[in-house]
Order: C-alpha cells, then structure tokens, then sequence
C-alpha cells in the first residue's frame, strides 16, 4: 500500500471513531453545551440550519452572477479588440 493510501485509510479511521465517540462525550442526560435540549431547542437549531443554507445558496448565486457577467463583458471586450 502506498505512503498516500495509508494517509487516506489513517484519516477515514479516525473521522469514523471521531463520528462514532462524539454522541456520548457531548452530552449527558440530555445536556449538552446548549443546556437541556427540548423541542424548542431542536426547532430553533433547525430552522437555523435552514436559514444558513437558504442565505449560502443566495450569496453563492450572487457571486457567480458577478462573476459570470464580468467573464462575459472580458469576451465581449476581447472580441471588440480582435477585429480589424
């Protein structure tokens, strides 16, 4: 096996233990870092969760809308230069 896919085993290993130990070192009794997790806790975590992706896939959008018409002014600017 080659020095990169001992890396990649070594590092899926411990990703997979990380995943596997982190339910029980994060919470006891129901507590965890928040404090006692109910069911406004869990819907207002959610509903945060779907905002960040809701505002990530705007922001994302915008920058390639900028980027993509700032592409096309560069082709049209190359084109204008091109001809005789």
């Amino acid at each position: 096996m080659s020095r990169a896919g001992r890396l990649a085993l070594l590092v899926a290993t411990s990703l997979v233990a990380l995943l596997a130990l982190a339910p029980a070192a994060m919470a006891a009794d129901g507590v965890g870092l928040w404090g006692r997790t109910d069911d406004k806790v869990v819907t207002y975590a959610s509903f945060a969760v779907m905002a960040f992706f809701a505002i990530l896939v705007v922001v994302l959008s915008i920058i390639q809308i900028r980027l993509e018409s700032r592409k096309e002014r560069a082709r049209e600017e190359l084109e204008r230069l091109r001809r005789p």
